[in-house]
């Protein structure tokens, strides 16, 4: 079953080098484990979600290019909203228009199964 993810949730472009931690800045309240929750609305380049090392796409005569996000809308998000903006959950998943895909690699909380 998805579960919904937080700030600090480590985010990867499969065309990057490196993962990087989701900022939350679209809501205030929401929180799962003292940490605030993602919605669709955490998608902003260089502020909600940060550049993955270098981009395996992006090359030059010298190697490779900072892999800079571009991303273009969540999908696979929850039925459920957070001041009208979708939850994000553990599969949800983001197309960078540069040709990558972002994906959640670990979620910042905890969750036990049943």
């Amino acid at each position: 079953m998805p579960n919904p993810i937080t700030h600090s949730t480590q985010l990867q472009c499969n065309q990057g080098t490196k993962p990087t931690a989701l900022t939350v800045t679209s809501q205030t309240f929401m929180k799962i484990e003292d940490k605030l929750q993602a919605t669709e609305a955490d998608i902003k380049p260089n502020e909600n979600i940060m550049p993955f090392g270098q981009c395996k796409l992006k090359m030059y005569a010298g190697g490779l290019l900072p892999c800079v996000p571009a991303p273009t809308k969540w999908q696979d998000v929850s039925v459920f909203d957070i001041v009208d903006k979708k939850e994000l959950l553990d599969t949800s998943t983001c197309p960078c228009s540069v040709g990558g895909k972002i994906s959640v690699v670990k979620s910042a909380q905890s969750f036990v199964s049943e």
